[in-house]
């Protein structure tokens, strides 16, 4: 990591004072040159920091400077600890580009019954609280966007938004199966049953930002109909048609939205969600191209893969990303147990762009010794 830290910060630099002065190539570099600004400083300070060390080393034989020596000599191991565990790994990750693209934004949580039939809606409401309890310990502004309800109780499906600074990287990783076994209240004979619901995470643009919609898709694109929102049995519940189904006909995108009485509310809603939705096909695509550039693949979690188990009769739950399995229903759902999970998991993302960050580099450096 070191030294293509070292060759790194060397050859932007080097880069900028050679074409210092052609107009075509300042705005480029510069721009390099900035981005890596922060990581060229640290580097300039570790550096210091090895060469005082190697300094003091030297002052570890003499009697009389021996304990001051032996201070300084801890206090420079520190700092460099500190430098290679935490300040490296940290500036790797905000120089990529996957990172500062997305740290800000807020985001959508879209849950989906699955196999399991009511148990399964059920588990969706469960995973709603579950949501909207982080998104209040967490300062955020969770709002339910689109509910379907169905008759044996629970949810069939439901949107939520969830308003705030870094809402989108935590919840990021909630994306994918999530199954749950228990016992159904209807079930005689204490058989446990298996459902499953799916999640899937938006990135959402927090404010009203026109020139960011234009970017994502063009009006002309976009099929607009109208129609009578209908209950949790199929009749219709008002006479007036508010209910909003937006076709985004390039991708094939549909959102449909009935929540609200009024029809501008409800379209205001979709097209929200329909771009969280282009935008998250737009960072998939764009995180696609950089994987097949660099030929090095970086595991992610597949939507379609089963991400979490929460067992209710032996009361445990396993994430199967981190391999971790020892906390119960009660600590994920109701206490800190899903802040520990989203920790492990962020931990676990920074690692990977940083060796993601670190193979384009050793990449790089091949092409300039060629």
């Amino acid at each position: 990591m070191l030294s293509l830290i070292g060759s790194r910060v060397n050859a932007v630099s080097a880069e900028f004072a050679e074409q210092l002065g052609d107009s075509s190539k300042d705005v480029s570099v510069a721009k390099q040159l900035k981005g890596i600004r922060p990581l060229k400083d640290a580097w300039s300070e570790w550096s210091h920091l090895r060469k005082a060390l190697d300094d003091t080393v030297a002052l570890l034989d003499d009697p009389s400077m021996r304990e001051l020596a032996q201070e300084e000599h801890h206090s420079l191991i520190t700092s460099l600890t500190a430098h290679l565990q935490s300040t490296f790994p940290s500036l790797l990750f905000s120089a990529s580009s996957s990172s500062s693209s997305t740290a800000h934004l807020s985001a959508l949580i879209e849950l989906k019954s699955g196999v399991g039939g009511s148990e399964s809606s059920l588990f969706v409401s469960d995973l709603l609280r579950m949501y909207m309890r982080l998104s209040h310990d967490r300062k955020w502004q969770p709002t339910v966007l689109n509910a379907n309800e169905i008759d044996t109780g629970g949810l069939k499906d439901v949107i939520l938004e969830v308003k705030g600074e870094g809402a989108y990287e935590a919840l990021r990783w909630e994306s994918g199966v999530h199954r749950v076994q228990r016992v159904p209240a209807t079930e005689a004979s204490g058989r446990v049953h298996t459902s499953t619901v799916a999640a899937v995470v938006l990135p959402l643009s927090d404010g009203e930002s026109n020139d960011r919609d234009d970017e994502l898709y063009k009006k002309e694109d976009v099929k607009v109909e109208t129609m009578r929102a209908r209950g949790a049995g199929g009749q219709h519940v008002n006479k007036t048609e508010s209910a909003i189904r937006l076709t985004h006909t390039p991708t094939g995108i549909t959102v449909s939205m009935q929540d609200e009485r009024s029809q501008h509310e409800n379209r205001r809603r979709a097209y929200q969600v329909l771009s969280a939705r282009l935008m998250d096909l737009k960072l998939t695509k764009e995180q696609a191209d950089r994987r097949a550039v660099r030929r090095d693949l970086v595991r992610t979690a597949d939507r379609s893969e089963k991400i979490r188990t929460y067992n209710l009769p032996q009361d445990r739950v396993t994430d199967h990303r981190l391999g971790k399995s020892g906390m119960s229903w009660g600590d994920v759902m109701e206490r800190n147990g899903l802040e520990d999970l989203i920790e492990g998991l962020q931990e676990r993302h920074q690692k990977e762009v940083v060796e993601e960050v670190l193979a384009e580099w050793e990449e790089a450096e091949k092409g300039r010794a060629k």
